[in-house]
């Protein structure tokens, strides 16, 4: 039975990925649509094509963290499989109702809140999820910040050139800042998933005399340092499947109702929030590349005037962001008391 759990837990993740890829394809094609750099099938295209390259650059600094979030000993295969089916439940529900909300608390919340169910409050790590908790603010805040003071430098550095021959030379350079965002969404966002298959893994064959190859997860340290190929292959591939897919309910939200944008401002948004993304990877932090890319969008349109931005529409995008770890914890609860009531398995 626990052999037929772990099956249906990686199919599962790997489909969380996918409707990842679909649900936060928006974040990353959304400013190169608007601006009509891309046509919207060639922005998929190029956004999927980066999603998958980030399994070439970045390290497993993310697993890391999400493989942590509860003790081990809270951990268990009916755990896991409530966390990623409430992950999966909000993340299809808030895309259909067109809300860019975070994949990537959605994922924290359902772990978290399954194992608080199956053993108490006390499992959780508070450290590492008030950091993420934290980054649902600092996210969006610094993306603001840094994407303004781009625009301002861009402006200056631009100040004297040709408005027709810029406007030429920033939807080039989008090209660049947009397939850095999505080598960032890849990098950042594909790892949750590898964590979560990596903690089913690793209570599975807890005690295992002998583990298969295809299983091994190694440790350094007490971090998770390297895990099977086929996990990091399947995650890249199933997020650039569904970026592939496309999600073009978000798009809209996040390409024009925040702010109207021209190439330039599309530089300075996607350019900031690569920066964002790429460092709190490094710090192992996952953060939401929703958060981030509408900050950023936010901070362009600062550099016009204040009422440039649509305030009204940030603030609802904010109950949305809020909302999520406490709704997918509440649901991954329920999830596993129902499967646990049904299964007798804890």
């Amino acid at each position: 039975m626990d052999f037929t759990i772990l099956i249906i837990i990686i199919v599962l993740a790997f489909a969380f990925d996918l409707i990842n890829g679909f649900h936060d394809a928006a974040n990353s094609i959304a400013t190169v649509v608007s601006t009509k750099v891309l046509t919207p099938f060639q922005a998929v295209l190029w956004a999927a094509s980066f999603n998958w390259l980030a399994y070439l650059v970045f390290e497993l600094n993310i697993v890391d963290t999400i493989a942590k979030i509860v003790d081990t000993s809270a951990i268990t295969m009916m755990v896991i499989l409530a966390g990623i089916l409430a992950a999966i439940i909000w993340n299809l529900l808030t895309w259909y109702l067109g809300i860019p909300s975070s994949s990537s608390h959605t994922l924290v919340g359902g772990f978290a809140g399954a194992a608080i169910a199956y053993t108490g409050w006390g499992v959780v790590h508070t450290g590492k999820i008030a950091v993420i908790a934290a980054f649902i603010f600092l996210a969006p805040l610094l993306g603001m910040f840094m994407s303004y003071l781009l625009s301002i430098a861009l402006l200056w550095i631009s100040r004297k050139g040709n408005p027709f021959r810029l406007e030429k030379k920033f939807k080039g350079f989008q090209l660049l800042s947009s397939a850095l965002f999505s080598l960032g969404h890849g990098g950042n966002d594909a790892q949750k998933v590898m964590g979560i298959i990596s903690a089913a893994l690793i209570v599975y064959f807890q005690g295992a005399h002998e583990v298969p190859h295809w299983a091994q997860i190694e440790m350094v340290n007490g971090k998770v340092h390297d895990i099977p190929h086929w996990i990091v292959l399947g995650c890249y591939t199933a997020i650039a499947l569904g970026t592939l897919i496309g999600g073009w309910r978000i798009v809209k939200t996040m390409g024009s109702k925040i702010t109207k944008l021209t190439p330039f401002e599309g530089v300075a948004a996607e350019g900031a929030g690569a920066v964002l993304l790429f460092g709190t990877e490094a710090f192992g932090i996952p953060v939401s590349t929703t958060h981030t890319i509408t900050g950023a969008i936010m901070g362009v349109g600062l550099t016009k005037r204040v009422t440039a931005v649509r305030w009204g529409v940030t603030i609802n995008l904010l109950y949305a962001w809020i909302l999520t770890i406490p709704v997918s914890m509440l649901l991954a609860a329920g999830i596993y008391y129902l499967l646990s009531a049904i299964t007798g398995i804890n």
